[in-house]
């Protein structure tokens, strides 16, 4: 085996030195867990004002569609009344 030629200081700093390492790693692993849920909460939030603005539109528009049907069909009868009296 390699290590068997290692002295057991070595071999001691060594693991402490990984465990060193895999310490970081959770740390690193928290913090990126932490800053995924903050991305993932300000998703969700900017998701849910954008499709209340897209209610808001999709009323707007549908107002705004009526609003030029009535005008287009007053157009439309004071043009055959027009046409009638000619």
């Amino acid at each position: 085996m390699m290590y068997e030629k290692m002295s057991k200081e070595f071999l001691i700093n060594r693991i402490k030195d990984l465990e060193e390492q895999v310490e970081h790693l959770r740390i690193s692993r928290r913090v990126l867990m932490n800053l995924i849920e903050k991305i993932e909460k300000e998703k969700r939030f900017y998701l849910a004002k954008l499709e209340n603005e897209n209610k808001r539109l999709q009323k707007n528009n549908s107002k705004y569609a009526q609003w030029l049907w009535q005008k287009n069909r007053k157009l439309i009868e004071l043009e055959t009344k027009v046409e009638q009296k000619s």
